[in-house]
């Protein structure tokens, strides 16, 4: 079989090329949180300074993306790419370095930097999806494909962040995730179709940029939704792993979530067309609520949980490549890139807020109580689907599988 064979969504040998690069330049991202933790702790000896740290990496990288896609779009991706890996790879590398006796100010304020001059990789990726795919009519599969293999970086990132803090330090997996992103930045960065990718000169620069569209806002609202299913989940998945066999054991039924997220978007990537009526957001997001919420009953059972949420996972990739597909085609001119920024910004912000409501839940009540928040959640971002369908309807005709993603 060729390799022309084995990725019949891409256009060229290009094409591939910057896909691979990107998900190897993404690898750091997933690797960030965990390692920042493990540092911060051992560094300082408290876990509420290390989680401090955390929460200034995730806040700064929510609040600068859309600044990061919205120079882009008036910039290009080569300069906002490699200048922000540039000084991300350097807030790394000193956060790694700190020795043991820094002002626990200090290390807060390199992770916060880090996250802020996080380069928008994922936004940059996206935009430059309509124009590697083989046909316009595989872009919804062509991202389902991107989110699929997305996930493997998030199942391979934090066991790799770990083993390289025991194998050789905490401060060492800091500087190798620093170079990592460096170095896979540049890579993708001077590939001929990110070089090569101009903002439209012509398009005037109006006031409020992707947000002015009712589509991107409706999105964006979804996406923030499905954000807090996805916080609220593994909280919940940590707290009920704990309940019955040590924390430990969430990490298993973490992967098999990311696992039935690889599954999902490797079946719409093959089958998209003949799935076409249940390539539907709202359909999507129900499936979404509804498998999610329905870990309520798995609480006392791994095995159970395993499966359910392997069936949940599966919803992932296939709703996040709706998104996608409508934020491409609905975006205003010249604003792709900052329109995508702000879908990762809105997921950011919603794992924290289910993250954390989720967690005063299990407190209170228990780890079923956030299953139900997190079935909760969805509902209403399916709710927000269909109330504002009106925006999301194609403005003109498109092939027959875009049709239905869009519908």
């Amino acid at each position: 079989m060729t390799t022309r064979r084995r990725f019949p969504l891409l256009a060229g040998r290009d094409g591939r090329a910057l896909l691979a690069i990107s998900i190897v330049a993404r690898l750091p991202l997933a690797m960030l949180t965990i390692a920042i933790l493990v540092h911060a702790q051992q560094v300082t000896g408290s876990f509420a300074v290390a989680g401090l740290a955390c929460s200034a990496f995730a806040v700064g990288g929510a609040l600068a993306s859309p600044l990061a896609g919205r120079l882009v779009d008036r910039h290009g991706q080569t300069f906002v790419l490699v200048g922000g890996a540039l000084l991300t790879a350097a807030a790394l590398i000193a956060l790694g370095l700190a020795p043991g006796d820094s002002p626990r100010a200090l290390l807060v304020a390199l992770a916060g930097a880090a996250g802020l001059a996080t380069p928008p990789l994922e936004a940059c990726v996206r935009t430059l999806l309509p124009a590697i795919v083989s046909r316009p009519s595989q872009l919804p599969a062509l991202f389902a494909l991107e989110s699929s293999l997305l996930e493997v970086t998030f199942v391979a990132g934090p066991p790799l962040a770990l083993g390289l803090g025991a194998v050789w330090s905490t401060g060492a997996a800091l500087v190798a995730s620093g170079l990592i992103l460096l170095v896979g930045t540049v890579a993708f960065a001077t590939r001929r179709v990110s070089r090569g990718w101009r903002p439209d000169p012509a398009v005037a620069r109006v006031r409020g940029g992707s947000l002015r569209a009712a589509a991107i806002r409706v999105l964006v609202v979804i996406d923030l939704g499905t954000g807090i299913v996805f916080g609220a989940t593994e909280v919940g998945v940590t707290a009920s792993a704990k309940h019955v066999a040590g924390a430990a054991a969430a990490a298993p039924v973490l992967a098999l979530w990311g696992a039935g997220s690889l599954l999902g978007g490797l079946i719409v990537t093959r089958w998209g067309d003949r799935l076409r009526r249940v390539l539907q957001l709202p359909v999507l997001l129900v499936a979404l609520a509804v498998l999610h919420g329905a870990l309520v009953v798995s609480t006392h059972s791994l095995a159970l949980m395993g499966a359910i949420i392997l069936l949940a996972g599966a919803t992932i990739a296939p709703m996040t490549s709706v998104l996608y597909v409508m934020v491409d085609r609905f975006a205003p001119a010249g604003t792709e890139t900052e329109a995508f920024s702000w879908l990762f910004t809105s997921s950011c912000t919603g794992a924290a807020v289910g993250a954390a409501v989720a967690g005063a839940l299990v407190q209170a009540v228990g780890p079923s109580a956030a299953f139900a928040f997190a079935g909760v959640a969805g509902g209403l971002a399916a709710a927000v689907a269909m109330l504002g369908s009106h925006h999301l309807a194609p403005r003109r005709p498109v092939a027959i599988c875009e049709a239905a993603a869009l519908s």
